[in-house]
């Protein structure tokens, strides 16, 4: 089967290119029986005798074939010579052996049978001749395709400097040196490495370290900075865009996540962008044990036309569920991400309306699907407008968990897992008071229950819908002013990306009930991060685009945390994914108790008590009082 894959691939050779696949089969015929000539002559100071003359005669086409037909086992007529390496070369010297070993059968066999005299300086000088001529027109093309690009780029429109001399920087060089319809040439490579100073990678020079590079874009006349550095975080991208800033020169990025294989193209390479001045090196995450408990399973995602909820559907797709299940409100954005999965991941989802208040329409859904993996992602998360609408936001956030939670209890499902945010954590507005009493609700049923809950809490999300980024981004291009409520406000930012990772990854814990957060380092200040985002445009921040402050919103803190003071955090088989354990935890029957009066308060639009005991609720302070009355029942 291999030897007829091998050949297989003549039988689609395009028209076109078979007088080139000819020619060098020709060629190559011509100097094998050549080598043959030249190995006798040499020896015989080019007086053949008719002995000779009868050997090129029968070995000089047989030889010939033999050759042909090795080349084209080690399928040496289908690689291009500019993108030839060493494995190439080593399949060339294997020919070369091959046809010396023939020769040398074919002298003996001449010197027995024909009583020719026997040199063994013929064979040895063929295998040389044949070896040298084979590869010699090949290693031609390849040197004169180097010329070629190399002269095409002694007046290119850019010059190129690369940050970072490691393996993806290697793959950058070699990648622009070999493409000819590169924009850019590479006039070398810095590296904070001392070690590299001496170093020539395909060619380009170490030129210094990177604090260097505002002297080398005034040498060189540098047009493009191209950080090609896999361990590059935050501070590293940062410190080079403000060292490129003052000049004209664009700075661009290889994604760190970008595999380093034959598959590169120069084309991943994009501009910068906001996540890639995160103060802090993204989180990367082992996927496998994702894959492991995620394939061939039934999975739900609610809020699926969200940020969260369509990147996690991106993401599972890949993982082979039996069956994956998008639940949402919006028609439009599941619409939206159903089309997607179907025409770039030519994967078919099952698209599901319903709102997840909807007991009965739950109940049914679970009943015709029947999910083994939940994640729920539906929530409103807006602080200002849910602060204006309490009672949307506690029956959406609230009841929307209680009945997902509970329906996902009563039809066994295998694991379930609850998206939360760090506005639960010590919560003053509606919407942290609501997600904090989700997360309430999911660690007291998980007492009672089979199905493994757990909670993934994170803070901001760079880039999802509706959220800080998109908004600052829409007053820069309308030209200000950028609107921050205080200069002092701080946040914790991740990707999309490195969210819906971490919480695939929690997934795959045993967790009852568990809350697990991610080491997301420092938070950041608002403030610097609008001063990023008006640079990213071009512009002066305070000249161009002035940003005003406008005071704290209604249910806004200006330092969010990850977790109580209360709370204990332990390790988890992932380094940086703490687990949180909170031995507060109301008991299942009191807590449905409390939650129907709640809701009950919500239907009778009795908002302001109804806020009153959701901040109980959340604080704890209801059941505080349910502990101390019922210890106090217990005594007496």
């Amino acid at each position: 089967m291999q030897n007829k894959s091998r050949w297989e691939w003549l039988r689609q050779v395009p028209p076109q290119r078979w007088a080139t696949l000819l020619r060098a089969v020709a060629t190559d015929v011509l100097l094998l029986s050549t080598a043959l000539v030249l190995s006798v002559g040499l020896v015989r100071d080019f007086r053949y005798t008719a002995q000779d003359v009868l050997l090129l005669q029968w070995c000089a086409p047989l030889l010939s074939v033999a050759g042909v037909c090795a080349l084209f086992c080690y399928g040496l007529y289908r690689v291009h010579s500019r993108y030839a390496g060493i494995t190439e070369l080593f399949h060339l010297l294997k020919v070369g052996i091959g046809l010396s070993v023939l020769c040398l059968i074919g002298l003996l066999a001449f010197a027995h049978w024909a009583k020719r005299p026997f040199s063994s300086a013929e064979w040895v000088l063929f295998g040389f001749l044949a070896t040298t001529m084979v590869s010699a027109p090949r290693l031609w093309r390849r040197m004169y395709d180097w010329y070629i690009a190399y002269s095409r780029h002694q007046s290119p429109r850019r010059r190129a400097l690369i940050v970072g001399g490691g393996d993806m920087g290697e793959v950058v060089m070699r990648e622009i040196q070999r493409n000819h319809h590169a924009e850019v040439r590479v006039v070398g490579f810095v590296d904070n490495d001392l070690n590299k100073q001496s170093l020539r990678i395909h060619g380009y020079p170490w030129l210094g370290t990177i604090e260097d590079i505002p002297r080398l874009i005034a040498e060189h006349g540098i047009h493009d900075v191209i950080i090609a550095d896999a361990s590059a975080d935050g501070n590293l991208v940062r410190r080079v865009y403000n060292l490129c800033r003052p000049t004209n020169t664009r700075v661009q990025i290889v994604p760190s996540l970008q595999p380093l294989n034959g598959n590169f193209k120069l084309a991943r390479i994009r501009e910068i962008n906001i996540e890639d001045l995160l103060r802090r090196a993204p989180v990367q995450f082992d996927l496998r044990p994702v894959a492991e408990y995620i394939a061939g399973e039934r999975v739900l995602i609610t809020g699926a036309g969200g940020s969260i909820g369509s990147e996690l559907a991106r993401q599972i797709a890949d993982f082979g569920p039996a069956r994956l299940i998008l639940l949402g409100k919006g028609e439009n954005s599941i619409y939206q991400i159903e089309q997607e999965l179907r025409t770039r991941y030519d994967y078919e989802p099952e698209c599901i309306i319903a709102d997840v208040r909807d007991a009965t329409r739950i109940e049914a859904v679970f009943r015709k699907e029947q999910p083994t993996l939940v994640f729920h992602a539906a929530a409103h998360k807006h602080v200002p407008l849910m602060e204006a609408n309490l009672v949307e936001a506690i029956k959406n956030n609230v009841l929307g968990t209680w009945v997902m939670a509970e329906t996902a209890h009563r039809h066994k499902v295998r694991r379930f897992v609850y998206i939360s945010t760090d506005k639960a954590v010590d919560p003053v507005s509606v919407m942290g008071a609501t997600k904090r009493v989700g997360e309430i609700i999911v660690s007291s049923l998980a007492r009672e229950s089979d199905t493994e809950f757990a909670i993934v809490r994170f803070g901001n999300v760079l880039g999802s819908r509706g959220s800080l980024i998109p908004t600052l981004q829409a007053q820069i291009e309308q030209g200000g002013p950028v609107r921050i409520t205080h200069p002092e406000m701080q946040r914790y930012f991740m990707s999309v990306n490195e969210a819906v990772h971490l919480i695939l990854r929690v997934g795959s814990f045993s967790s009852h009930g568990d809350i697990y957060i991610l080491d997301m380092g420092e938070p950041i200040r608002i403030v610097d991060l609008a001063h990023d985002l008006i640079r990213l445009y071009g512009l002066v921040p305070g000249q161009d685009i002035q940003i005003v402050f406008t005071g704290v919103r209604p249910g806004e803190k200006l330092h969010e945390q990850l977790c109580y003071d209360t709370e204990q955090l332990e390790e988890t088989p992932h380094p940086k994914i703490r687990r949180v354990r909170s031995p507060e935890v109301p008991p299942w029957d009191w807590l449905q108790e409390q939650l129907s009066v709640l809701l009950e308060l919500c239907e009778k639009e009795q908002a302001d008590a109804a806020r009153t005991m959701l901040m109980e609720l959340a604080t704890g302070k209801l059941a505080k009082r349910y502990s101390t009355l019922r210890g106090g029942v217990a005594k007496s």
